[in-house]
């Protein structure tokens, strides 16, 4: 990682002492699935978002659902 020299901390009135490479580098968050605790409100959520071809699968512990949508070749 390369260091914040401190013209560029003054800049944005942050501490010197400290880095702050993750203020002027937003590391992004991961996108997981989409999961839902019943399989009533998984299908609501999936014909409300105009998806037709799906399967529910049962993950986190057989806990909640997560809607997995069919590919074209796939049946």
């Amino acid at each position: 990682m390369k260091k914040i020299h401190t013209q560029a901390k003054r800049a944005f009135k942050l501490s010197t002492h400290l880095k702050h490479y993750r203020y002027f580098h937003k590391l992004g968050k991961k996108l997981r699935p989409r999961t839902f605790t019943s399989e009533e409100r998984a299908n609501e959520w999936a014909s409300e978002n105009n998806i037709t071809k799906y399967t529910l699968i049962k993950v986190k512990k057989d806990k909640r659902f997560q809607i997995v949508e069919m590919q074209n070749g796939q049946s």
